[in-house]
């Protein structure tokens, strides 16, 4: 699924975290741990530069233990970078976030004038007004289940030390790999109006039957088909009554029903990617991508040879 959901003020945002990046000591780079790839925005790679990097991996008591732990080692491999996961029923996580921003300046002193600034960055509805809020241990960041809800940058002071500058959430102009849309948008970081929920939905079936197929049964019964997403989503709105006319199952209905559940956690801990998928995906995407440029640039020449022909037809 393509997604162009970009508003305005993201795009504003972007200009605006460019031009204050020579004030930043280290960037602070919060991701979904059900999805760390698709929610590692590739702008924010260009913006950041050679800043330190700290990823935050939030709602990690929605995801898949095994698979965050693998995510972790990931984003952990360079001097200049480190990763931890957070759950938000683990309230002493947030003080581990203020040791390793610490960690990566250890030698500073007490006399230092100026605190040092964590720029915080990610999608939208992945988790920073509830991190900045929790870090400073009072209300100074929007929080809400929809995203985009931060609209403008604010420099907050965490301590005589550290300040955060809260950035709004930031989606690309167009996601490339399409694998990665579908799950931006069944994690919730794309507003539901811009996206077809059973499409959404049956796509994440795909991922669910053959992953996690005892967490689908465990939730919807031991009968459950689990061999075709589209059968599946029907199976789940009959169950759940999202019927219509005729008694046929509304499609849209149920699929906005299984992304609310998968949203809140009831299936269990579940992961949409790993970094074998990532890989593969990358390099799938850039083949694609290369397709498309050559039957770019044939159509480009098969015009310039037909205005040609036609020169020479005339002349």
């Amino acid at each position: 699924m393509a997604i162009q959901w970009f508003p305005g003020h993201m795009h504003k945002a972007r200009k605006e975290m460019a031009e204050v990046l020579s004030q930043i000591d280290v960037v602070l780079e919060v991701l979904d741990a059900r999805i760390p790839w698709s929610s590692e925005n590739p702008m924010l790679a260009d913006v950041a530069k050679e800043k330190p990097v700290l990823r935050v991996l939030t709602k990690a008591d929605l995801a898949d233990p095994i698979m965050t732990k693998q995510w972790l080692e990931v984003h952990s491999q360079t001097r200049s970078s480190d990763a931890m996961a957070l759950s938000t029923a683990a309230p002493q996580g947030y003080k581990e976030v203020a040791k390793r921003l610490k960690a990566f300046y250890p030698d500073d002193t007490s006399d230092r004038l100026a605190p040092r600034v964590a720029m915080v960055v990610g999608i939208p509805n992945v988790g920073k007004s509830t991190l900045i809020n929790k870090l400073t241990g009072r209300v100074v960041a929007k929080t809400g289940n929809e995203p985009a809800i931060t609209k403008r940058q604010q420099l907050i002071k965490l301590s005589d030390a550290w300040s955060l500058r809260d950035t709004p959430g930031v989606l690309w102009p167009k996601v490339d790999n399409e694998a990665s849309g579908y799950r931006l948008a069944a994690t919730g970081a794309v507003r539901d109006t811009a996206m077809d929920s059973a499409e959404v939905a049956t796509h994440l079936l795909d991922y669910l039957n053959e992953q996690y197929a005892a967490e689908l049964k465990a939730r919807y019964g031991e009968n459950l088909s689990v061999n075709d997403s589209v059968q599946t989503l029907e199976e789940i709105g009959r169950l759940r009554g999202c019927l219509g006319a005729g008694s046929l199952v509304d499609f849209d209905r149920a699929g906005r029903l299984l992304l609310q559940e998968f949203r809140q956690g009831l299936f269990g801990g579940i992961t949409l990617e790993s970094p074998a998928m990532r890989e593969q995906e990358i390099a799938d995407t850039a083949k694609r991508l290369e397709r498309i440029a050559e039957k770019r640039e044939k159509r480009k020449s098969d015009k310039k040879e037909a205005r040609r022909k036609s020169r020479a037809r005339n002349s």
